[in-house]
């Protein structure tokens, strides 16, 4: 059977977007691989396909990540307090081959650990990727030895899982391949990349959003099961998928992602829980008690205040604070103009997760980058976002370094690091703001201004609403007898029977062009 990639173009399917079309950035950054692509070009008749271009582009990017990472691979990790907080190269992986019994050969879960930590602090998926990364590791030689070969074992796992991501993001928007590169050469994320396991669980997250994509239901719930196995944030795409399955009515799609995702993630976690309880319990019993920590306005109002709030209030307020955003974006989505888009939904509520929480290790950046693409695959915001990304990743490894380096006081003070921190929030911040203001005001979303509705939507893409509140749900009297020339939204579907231009279901309700602002605030690509 032929391959999509290699399968000819139908003359009824549009062209895919060029972003050196449109975006000044991708235009000028293109003149250094020849300038943006001609109308003349010959597409799809070469074996280097957009996908393929990004994969490899993704891999090279994680190989200069790893590259950074050498001044600590050649001794840092080893030799030294603060060398490896210095070089900005620290990583999680190697210390703990030996401070989690890998190098010993303790199970996951069943062996209690000798150290400060009773049993490993990792989700069960997490911690099964952290045991065979250990069975492929040679256990000769001296210790350092083993420790860097662990960690180059896992490097190569976690590339593939790069690799994967990429080809995840540049395959969900079907006309926006080229989406993927932000993606494949965000900084950040090559820099963060091998700190921690966090791909693995971004990777699933990735692949479960091409099969909602792509109408799959329930392989969407099963790989966002195994995702939220190796780390929790993947579960709250949840929340985000319940109210846009509210607002168009897609119960059935959405109980099947709901049943995927419960069973998936019992199947990985159910043999621990009923073998090894409390190993198993220790990451939730971890995340409840660990106190405020690094990358957190929690951190900056503790070490500034005489009176520290204890853990257990902390715990409250975050909880309480990210009840508020869940409420808020839901209330959003019921009452934007045009249903929100899956990708930006699940943005918003990852990131909001990231700024109530009471630690934002910087590895945490990892979860983002596929979303933002989606949400928001404009160069220009992506790249301020990144840019205050790189100086938090910067700035924490100085202050550690400053913390660590005694009397010498080598690197960022205590009031510098907390800038470092509200640099990270206000650029997390402004991504959010920028995605709203695309949900308010869709003409100014680049994927719907190219003339999608919602191409990461699955049966969302097109469907009509059935629950709206606000505004949307009563559209202007003049708009349904709006005689001017309209933009045709998502035009390279067919159009779905509408029930009336007064019903919930009708082309205002659903975020037709009048309930947009017209064609002349719209910049849709049909007129």
């Amino acid at each position: 059977m032929p391959s999509a990639e290699t399968t000819p173009t139908s003359v009824h399917e549009p062209d895919p977007v060029r972003p050196t079309k449109d975006d000044e950035i991708a235009a000028s950054g293109s003149e250094l691989i020849g300038g943006p692509i001609g109308r003349r070009a010959l597409l799809g008749t070469s074996w280097w396909t957009p996908v393929r271009i990004i994969a490899l582009v993704a891999i090279g990017v994680f190989a200069l990540g790893l590259v950074q990472k050498a001044p600590c691979y050649n001794g840092a990790w080893f030799f030294g307090a603060s060398s490896q907080y210095t070089h900005a190269c620290y990583s999680d992986i190697p210390h703990l081959y030996a401070g989690r019994g890998f190098a010993d050969g303790l199970v996951p879960y069943f062996d209690k650990l000798n150290g400060d930590m009773e049993y490993l602090e990792y989700p069960v998926l997490t911690g099964v990727f952290m045991e065979v990364a250990s069975w492929l590791t040679p256990g000769s030689g001296t210790i350092q030895d083993q420790e860097q070969w662990y960690w180059m074992v896992n490097a190569g796992m976690l590339m593939a899982c790069a690799a994967i991501i990429a080809v995840c993001v540049s395959r969900t928007h079907a006309r926006r391949p080229w989406d993927g590169l932000l993606v494949a050469l965000a900084p950040a994320f090559a820099l963060t990349a091998t700190i921690n396991w966090d791909l693995l669980a971004v990777a699933l997250t990735a692949a479960a959003m091409l099969m909602w994509s792509r109408g799959r239901s329930l392989a969407f719930g099963v790989l966002l099961g195994l995702a939220t196995a190796a780390k929790l944030y993947p579960v709250f795409l949840l929340g985000a998928l319940f109210v846009l399955c509210w607002r168009a009515g897609k119960w059935r799609e959405f109980g099947k992602a709901l049943g995927g995702t419960v069973v998936a993630w019992l199947v990985v976690n159910l043999p621990v829980m009923l073998l090894a309880w409390d190993g198993w319990a220790k990451f939730y019993e971890f995340s409840q008690e660990r106190g405020v920590d690094f990358g957190s306005f929690w951190l900056i109002l503790a070490q500034n205040s005489s009176d520290p709030l204890s853990t257990e209030t902390v715990n409250t307020l975050a909880t309480l604070l990210m009840l508020l955003c869940c409420a808020g974006i839901a209330a959003l989505t019921l009452t934007a103009p045009r249903r929100p888009r899956f990708a930006q939904l699940a943005f918003l509520i990852v990131a909001a997760f990231i700024l109530t929480n009471k630690v934002y290790s910087p590895q945490y950046v990892l979860w983002l980058v596929p979303l933002a693409a989606l949400a928001r695959p404009k160069w220009r915001d992506f790249l301020i976002w990144q840019a205050c990304e790189v100086a938090y990743f910067l700035g924490i490894w100085m202050y550690l370094a400053y913390t660590t380096s005694g009397d010498a006081h080598k690197g960022l003070p205590q009031e510098g690091y907390h800038w470092a921190i509200a640099i990270h929030l206000l650029g997390t911040l402004y991504l959010c703001a920028v995605v709203v203001r695309d949900i308010l005001m869709p003409e100014r979303d680049v994927v719907r201004r190219a003339g999608d509705d919602d191409p990461s939507g699955g049966v969302l893409d097109g469907a009509d609403d059935v629950f709206v509140l606000g505004p949307a749900a009563h559209p202007p009297r003049h708009a349904a007898h709006f005689g001017g020339p309209q933009v045709e939204w998502g035009d390279h579907q067919e159009a779905a029977p509408s029930a009336g231009p007064g019903a919930a279901g009708g082309p205002a309700a659903s975020g037709g062009p009048t309930a947009s602002g017209g064609p002349a605030a719209s910049g849709g690509s049909s007129l």
